[in-house]
């Protein structure tokens, strides 16, 4: 496979894309967030609903956190878990964390109390800091763990503009009293805390453990430096033409790896503001887009859907969203051309692993990624500058394959995980010579596209023959009716394994189309070897926070 830098048509088109335009090595992500404030600090950091905070406010916030963390006995290296949800304190806490060179754990706010404390307790936790409504779940392992110096919990309440009604997603929620934690608030607006001295942590040092999604087995503490992420603010900023007049739409969560990088960490590095609100909602969404003329995000395609099937997202003016890209699960091509036809905007691509922080592979604004001609398969971009990637045989993985053989993506380059957590035998597993191996199966065409084809793990043997999920899920996404689908195998005797299919429908047509139509459209279109023999229809295909879909899930869901 010819390095990156040799496809010369990209080059021509993008030569401020090389890497010595990007970030030298050593910036942090406090490095960029106090430059911004420096320069801009008037300028609005965070859009909580209708609430606005400067950058000023939102440094001397985490200033006096900084102050608190201090006193309460914090120390450089040591690890914060964060649970919360797209709220400002999540940020606050994050540079707090930052100014005293700790760092920082992101944990699912969904993660029952069990999935926590494993999480707690693998990567050594000395300082929580959560929502006031999960108090409760956490109390259930933090009062045995002498690890713990402290907990302090905060409201998504407590930060609301004084004059605005009450979001309707937190009507329900009340303050809880935490009895035995500290109040971020009264932390965070401390004014007697100042003069503190704030650490300097180099690049190289963590910033992150970001555990990932635990799909294949226990979830591993990625260790991902402020370096790693700095770097990919930069290619997000050059591939997306980002810019002062950008705004971010913060819908990615903030405890994945696509938060923390295209939201948090681009905001701070641009001096732009980031829009936050608690969690997703449909109409919260367009509302804010419309209001704070957003112009920037990566979501999932299962955003994009929610907005396409929303009967009033013609209400809203959100024409100011021209750079909405799409990141976490596949996006078929008959999706980004019914969004462009439906509100008039383009979704770009992008793929990336929390390994890889964020991006890997991203389509340029203004280019079009094309289609693979074998499986209908939507581009996932260009590979990103500095980084070397080899498409390499899924059994020999010293044998790499030539362009448009389907193969595992390796990567090797300045944003690319150290490793996981203390877990020497999965590192030593996953990176060999300095090289990732993603567990993802890609190709990549002559001129530099790459594809992704499926997980290595989620390969089909048919009767000796490999079917990739995707090449089933591309031609089910063709039907109109197909709103999500996914697909997995499962025992045959004759067979081996034979292909099964989950689909949901559109709400124009259920009840209006059965299995036996959508497995004869298939068959049509496919080798006989590949077309599901089992289908069945769903009212969602089950899925991670981020919209990945859980195929663990749907084989349980099989009896396999």
């Amino acid at each position: 496979m010819a390095d990156f830098y040799d496809q010369k048509p990209w080059l021509k088109t993008y030569p401020a894309w090389l890497p010595e335009s990007l970030a030298p090595a050593g910036r942090s992500l406090l490095d960029d967030f106090e430059r911004s404030l420096v320069s801009h600090p008037d300028a609005p950091c965070i859009h909580y609903f209708d609430a606005t905070y400067s950058y000023q406010e939102i440094a001397d916030m985490a200033h006096a956190l900084t102050a608190a963390l201090d006193r309460i006995g914090l120390r450089k290296g040591d690890r914060v878990v964060l649970v919360m949800q797209n709220i400002p304190q999540m940020a606050i806490a994050s540079l707090a964390v930052w100014m005293r060179a700790a760092v920082v754990v992101p944990i699912n706010p969904m993660y029952t109390a069990e999935e926590q404390r494993y999480l707690v307790e693998d990567c050594g936790a000395r300082l929580i800091i959560c929502q006031d409504d999960f108090y409760t779940s956490t109390l259930e392992y933090v009062e045995k763990n002498e690890a713990i110096i402290a907990v302090i919990t905060t409201s998504p309440l407590d930060l609301l503009a004084s004059q605005q009604d009450t979001p309707s997603q937190l009507k329900a929620l009340k303050r809880f009293t935490c009895e035995g934690a500290l109040d971020f608030m009264s932390l965070a607006q401390d004014a007697a805390a100042v003069g503190i001295e704030i650490a300097r942590p180099p690049g190289q040092d963590l910033a992150y453990l970001v555990y990932t999604s635990g799909t294949t087995g226990p979830p591993k503490g990625a260790m991902l430096t402020h370096s790693n992420i700095v770097y990919n603010t930069r290619v997000y900023q050059k591939a997306a033409q980002l810019d002062r007049s950008d705004v971010v739409l913060g819908v990615a969560p903030l405890f994945h790896i696509t938060g923390i990088v295209a939201h948090l960490a681009v905001a701070f590095h641009l001096a732009i503001p980031m829009v936050l609100f608690h969690r997703f909602d449909v109409v919260d969404v367009l509302r804010l887009i419309e209001k704070y003329r957003v112009t920037f995000t990566v979501a999932s395609i299962t955003v994009y859907t929610a907005l396409l099937n929303c009967p009033h997202a013609k209400d809203y003016n959100i024409t100011s969203f021209k750079k909405a890209y799409s990141g976490g699960a596949p996006v078929s091509p008959s999706t980004v051309e019914r969004f462009r036809e439906a509100l008039g905007l383009t979704i770009y691509n992008v793929y990336g692993l929390t390994e890889s922080s964020s991006p890997a592979t991203i389509t340029p604004l203004g280019l079009c990624g094309p289609v693979d001609p074998e499986s209908g398969a939507l581009s996932v971009g260009l590979v990103i500058p500095g980084i070397e990637a080899w498409i390499v045989d899924v059994d020999k993985p010293d044998e790499i394959m030539p362009a448009g053989q389907a193969g595992e993506l390796v990567l090797r380059g300045p944003c690319m995980v150290k490793g996981y957590w203390q877990k020497p035998e999965e590192t030593a597993h996953a990176i060999k010579g300095g090289r990732f191996f993603t567990g993802d199966v890609a190709k990549m065409d002559d001129q530099g596209w790459c594809y992704i084809v499926d997980r290595k793990k989620d390969l089909i043997n048919v009767s000796g023959y490999k079917v990739w999920p995707r090449d089933v899920e591309d031609v089910l996404y063709q039907h109109p009716s197909v709103k999500e689908a996914a697909v997995i195998g499962i025992p045959d005797e004759y067979r081996g394994e034979t292909v099964m299919a989950f689909v949901a429908l559109g709400e124009d047509y259920k009840d209006k189309v059965t299995p036996a139509e959508l497995i004869a459209f298939c068959k049509e279109k496919m080798a006989a070897f590949k077309y599901p023999r089992k289908l069945e229809i769903i009212d969602e295909v089950p899925k991670t926070p981020t919209g990945k879909f859980l195929r663990r899930q749907l084989r349980e869901r099989s009896g396999q």
